[in-house]
Formats: structure tokens, sequence, C-alpha cells
């Protein structure tokens, strides 16, 4: 899966990269290390408005869901999105046809099990600074408030042959994306077929791994 990210760049860098602007600059910090599981923002891009960079929450909350407390709960089950289960989840198969998104990245953290060892690995996409996982999105109204809520879910595929050895319990990684697939990932036709094309484990000659002491 993929709960730790990191994004390790100035925003005048992410706006160059993809061409877009920062809607909330100020808002924005580098991140050498961001967990899913503290409630975090994160910067991405979706195919709504491919001009901007947004800052939504990590953990998609559908549109139906009825209250605070439900949606606060669901968060945690939505961090990722399997892209063999996407298009029947209740939770995701209306944003995987219209609202898909793209969660720029400068590299992951995945740990392996050795007995009772658990070893971090770093790993990015070589000869390239900032690449792109593959993400949906959806916003939902908190109803006692009115307050909008955007978040998103990082879409994951089964592990190629390098995240099978370091990944070694749950065998699966982040869909990510080929600097020139990234258009195409915003604007495919909303047909399962076409959008499934996409779900495929990047090969790992596109990968560059790093084991480190801590994180």
């Amino acid at each position: 899966m993929c709960f730790h990210n990191s994004l390790s760049v100035e925003s005048q860098t992410l706006e160059n990269r993809y061409q877009a602007e920062f809607v909330e600059k100020h808002i924005y910090k580098a991140t050498k290390h961001g967990n899913a599981f503290a409630n975090i923002q994160w910067p991405v891009i979706t195919s709504s408005h491919s001009g901007e960079i947004s800052q939504f929450g990590w953990g998609l909350i559908p549109g139906w869901i009825k209250d605070a407390e439900s949606a606060k709960k669901i968060k945690l089950q939505t961090l990722n999105a399997r892209s063999e289960t996407v298009f029947e989840k209740p939770s995701f198969r209306n944003s995987i046809k219209s609202k898909r998104c793209l969660i720029p990245s400068t590299g992951f953290y995945e740990w392996q099990h050795e007995g009772k060892m658990k070893i971090p690995w770093f790993i990015r996409l070589k000869d390239v600074e900032i690449f792109s996982m593959a993400g949906i999105w959806d916003e939902w109204t908190d109803r006692n408030t009115g307050e909008i809520v955007r978040t998103f879910s990082i879409l994951t595929t089964p592990a190629n042959a390098i995240m099978e050895k370091i990944h070694n319990t749950k065998k699966r990684m982040p869909l990510m994306l080929l600097p020139h697939q990234e258009k195409a990932w915003l604007q495919v036709p909303p047909e399962e077929r076409e959008i499934a094309a996409f779900f495929e484990p990047l090969s790992d000659a596109y990968l560059t791994t790093e084991m480190l002491e801590k994180v």
C-alpha cells in the first residue's frame, strides 16, 4: 500500500514542474515524510482544474457521507484505492470515472519484513525529481457547518518484481505514472476499459531504491 509519501521541493519547483499555480501557496510546506494517518493535506492536480495545484486531505470522503463522525471514520479506510476493485467500491466508483488527479511525489517509503525486523526503504523514479501517483478525489459538504472538504485516495496495484521484495507482506505499490502519461490520466474518457489500461505496475527498471537506517 502507500501511506508514507515525500515531497521535498519548494512550491515554485512544483509550479514549474506541472505548469500550474498554487491556489493557496502559503499553506504548502515541503515534506520529507508525510504520514497519511496524521490527517495531512497534500498538493494535487485534478482533472477539472489541471492548471491549479490545490491542497486536499489524504483519505477520500465520498460526497454521500451523511455526517462528520462517519467522514472521520471512512477517511482511514480510503487512504488507498485498489485498482482491481476501484470500479466496484461505493466509495470510489464515481470518482474513478470523472474525478481523477495527480499526486506529486519525490519518493515514498515502504518497510521490508525480515523476521522481527522492519527495514525502511525509499523508492523513487529514476532521473525524475518529481513524479506523479495516480489518484482519485471527491468533495463532501459538512451539513452542520457548510464546509466543503476535498479529499483524495492513491490508487495501488500489485507490486512489480522489486517491490515484491521490499513490500514483502502486502506486495502492493502505488500506481506510478511516467511524465508522458499524466495528461492522459486526467483526460481519459470515463469508460472502464480505457481507464483500466493504466492499471499496470510500473516496471522496476524505472525505479531506484535506497535502504534506510530510519525514516
